[in-house]
Formats: C-alpha cells, structure tokens, sequence
C-alpha cells in the first residue's frame, strides 16, 4: 500500500515542482513592482508573497490559487500609506485578515459571491484606471498627484514636462519598451514563452540598464530583516478614526472578493477538489493577519499566478507552498540583486496589468445587452477615480441594490375596454411600492363612470403599500378584484 501511494505521489510532486519554479518566476517581478508602486519597501512585497506560499498555501480552501501581492490593491495601499504612514499600515492589514478570518468562521464566505459583478469589476476598473495614470509618472521618473483625479488630468502636463527632460525621455522610452515585450511576448515561439512574460520584460530592461549604463531610477534596497517591523501599541491605536476603520473595511472587502472571484475562476481551469469558500476566507485572513504582524503589504489571491499555478501542471497545494519557500531563498541570498532592477520596468509591469483590470470588451457587451449593469460598473469605476476607493465601491453596492429593487418591482398594467361593460385590467409582475405613483396614476386616469374588474392573479408579489392603495381604491371606485382575495376587499 505505500509503495503504491509512493508510485502516485510521486508524479505529483514532479509536477508541482516544476510549477512552483514557474510561479515563482511569475511572482518575484510583481512582488516587487506591487511593493514600489505601493510607496513600500521592495522587500515587503516579497514577504507578502512568502507568507501567500508558506501561510496561506498551507491552508486548506482552494488548493491551486495562488496568494500574493495584488495590482488590484496597489490604489488602496498607497493611499493608506499616504494618509496614516508606513507604521499604520501593519495594523490595518491585521484587523483586516482578522475580520475576514471572522467572516470565514461566521461561514459568510458565500455570501462574497453575491456580490454584483458589475461592482467587482466596476471596483477593478477603477483601480486599473487609477494604477496606469500613477504608473505612467513613474515610467517616466516623475512624482505623481495624490488623487486619482489629479493624476489623469495631470497626465498631458506631465508628457510635455517628459518631452523636454532627456533623462525622463529614456525613463519612459524603457518603460514603453518593457510594454512592448509585454505585449508581443505571447506571439513568440513556445521555447521562448516558457520564460513567464514578466520576468522577461524585467529581466531584459535590467540587462539594458546594465549594459548601457542608463540614468534611470533602481530599486532601493534596505534587506528583509530591516524592512520587517511590526506594529506598535501606537499604530493599533490609530484605527480608533473613521479613516482608519473605512480603510480596514474596503481592505476586507477588496481582497475577499477579489480572493473568491479568483477561486471561482481557478475552479473553471481544473477538475480538481472544488473550493471551499468559508476556509479559503479563513485562509486569506490568516495570511494578511501575518503580513499585517510583520508590517507587510496585504494579500489576495492572483489570477495571473494561480493561472500560470494550473497552466504549468500543478495538481496540489505542494507548488504553491514551494513558490513560497523559492521566494524566500531569492529574497536572502540574492537581495542585492533587487537593486539593478529598474522602476520603469516595474511601472511598465503595472501599466500592463492595469490595462488587464479594466474590462472595455465587457462594458461595451453590457451596454447592449443589460445597460443597467454597464451603468453599475461605470458609476463604481468612476467614483473610484474621483472620490476614494472606499466610497467608489460604497456608491457601487447601493446603485446595484437600488437597480435590482427596481427591476424586482417590475409592473405591467394591461387594459381591455371594449366599450361597454366592465373595464379589465390585468397585473402583471411585482406589486411593490416603488410602482405605486405609476399604478395608481393608471388607474385613476379610468374613466370614473365605469366598473372596473381588476385582475391580481398574475402579481407574484404584492408589499402591503400596494394592498392598502389597491383596498382604498376598490372601495372608491367600485372595482372588483381577482386574486389575493385575503388582501384585498372584494
């Protein structure tokens, strides 16, 4: 029996291995590029992605996404960094894998997944927007406004600064070039590709940089160990404000759908064991309460590695504990070796993936097809840019409830008048009292010398507005009515 549990582990671990080699050469240039843009030390992004591999791989949830530093909350990180300080931020990435851990515990994983997925990738799009506006600065090696607003409409300004600053011309010329490879990499032999994009773009504007000496920005290195510094009792205490605590609250909600969506997606590319969405809530908020104790940056769960995790034959959790353990290696052998690295690279890397989060093939097929969800993923992605992520996924949520109520009080009134007899009007659909205005409009523009037989069999749901309205007005205007006769006067 073990030498026949040997013969069929084996094979696995073979293949794990070897996807883990992949996923870690997919994570180290995002680790790093995530922690810059972020306004962190690079070295933070790679303990967030050892902790995503050795904490969170271990856990139990779904056993093939991958967990890291994510573009998706390089917006909202920078933005805490600016508004509380490096110091806070560890403790609000702990409250908030506490309170995730809370959810996943409260078994309200599931509920993540009825969240709107126009808000989802209305919150995406907004924070893509906000990433290739900042990014593009920093390709070109100058400092970016603070507010979303501020940075695209600060971007024309910026080019024309670019254009007459030579060094801030070769800045972006290598970040343009690292795009480039970016884009036009899938389209080269598959010897070649089995080299992961990124690592490729990185790796060849750092030998450019190396050979030709180039003025443009590196990365700055401070070592693992002097980079890691837990909250104090201070910073906790800073979560005490509104500010604090609404940060906390989109982290939460940013990283635990994004998290779940992912697992969702991951579970389309296997036949694996499905995913089980309460431990995986868990899971991420064990990671991010270890991240936020060693002060690091938050974690979710990453498409492009826990694709690249399936693409390269993973079959358990081993490939992605294993990307942990290789990230761990690099960052304490080789922390040198992030310093070569340049920041247009980096800023490229995340122009690219911003480009990925907003979704314009899909906002232009809602358009046509369900206009109130476009409107749900425009308004979100917007208010984003021009108010704050926090209150940019708010303002999505209440227009997605608003916009479901409204379609869920959906009314029909048909009117057969023949002439003579009683006038026949049939409801259809759903009785709330967001229709009442117009029901009764309709029904008091019936002539007033008429009987009315008022037919309610097709109303599948009727709110006790419209059972007094409808009682009031059968009293009034000799109307008979059908249907929902326990309601409604006869």
């Amino acid at each position: 029996m073990n030498a026949a549990v040997a013969r069929t582990s084996f094979p696995d671990l073979r293949r794990d291995f070897a996807a883990s080699l992949v996923v870690f050469l997919v994570a180290l240039p995002l680790c790093v590029g995530v922690a810059v843009a972020s306004g962190v030390p690079a070295e933070l992004g790679l303990v967030t992605g050892i902790v995503g591999g050795l904490v969170t791989g271990m856990m139990r949830g779904s056993s093939l996404q991958v967990s890291g530093p994510a573009a998706g909350l390089t917006v909202l990180v920078l933005e805490a960094v600016t508004t509380f300080g490096l110091s806070v931020l560890g403790a609000i990435v702990l409250a908030a894998g506490a309170l995730q851990i809370l959810l996943g515990l409260l078994r309200l994983g599931r509920c993540f997944r009825a969240v709107s997925v126009s808000v989802v990738e209305g919150m995406l799009a907004g924070i893509g927007l906000v990433l290739i506006a900042g990014q593009l600065y920093a390709m070109a090696g100058l400092d970016a406004p603070t507010a979303g607003l501020d940075k695209i409409a600060g971007l024309p300004g910026a080019l024309l600064r670019a254009a007459g600053d030579t060094e801030a011309l070769l800045s972006l010329a290598l970040g343009a070039g690292t795009v480039a490879v970016l884009v036009l990499w899938r389209r080269l032999p598959g010897r070649v590709r089995a080299v992961p994009a990124p690592l490729a773009a990185v790796g060849l504007a750092t030998l450019t940089v190396l050979l030709t000496n180039l003025p443009v920005a590196t990365v700055e290195v401070r070592g693992l160990l002097d980079s890691v510094r837990p909250p104090s009792a201070e910073a906790f205490g800073e979560l005490a404000s509104l500010a604090a605590i609404g940060t906390v609250l989109a982290f939460t909600l940013i990283a635990s759908a994004e998290s779940l969506f992912c697992a969702a997606a991951v579970d389309r590319l296997h036949d694996g064991p499905r995913t089980d969405y309460d431990k995986e809530l868990v899971a991420q908020g064990t990671g991010n309460a270890v991240c936020g104790a060693l002060g690091a940056l938050p974690m979710t769960a990453v498409i492009v590695r826990s694709a690249a995790n399936v693409q390269a034959g993973a079959r358990t959790k081993a490939s992605r504990v294993l990307h942990g353990l290789w990230l761990l290696l690099f960052a304490a052998l080789f922390p040198s070796a992030l310093a070569c690295i340049p920041v247009p690279a980096l800023a490229a890397v995340l122009v690219h993936a911003g480009v990925k989060l907003v979704p314009a093939a899909e906002l232009a097929h809602l358009w046509r097809r369900q206009r109130g969800e476009a409107l749900v993923l425009g308004v979100t992605a917007l208010a984003i840019v021009a108010i704050g992520m926090f209150e940019g996924v708010v303002a999505g949520l209440a227009l997605a409830v608003a916009k479901t109520a409204w379609e869920a009080s959906h009314l029909r009134l048909d009117i057969v008048d023949h002439g003579t007899g009683p006038i026949r009007v049939r409801l259809i659909g759903n009785a709330t009292f967001l229709r009442l205005p117009n029901l009764l409009d309709s029904l008091e523009a019936l002539p007033p010398d008429r009987p009315v037989a008022l037919d309610l069999t097709e109303v599948h749901h009727l709110d006790h507005a419209c059972r007094t309205a409808l009682d009031t007005w059968s009293e009034r205007h000799r109307g008979t009515v059908t249907g929902h006769t326990k309601a409604l006067s006869t």
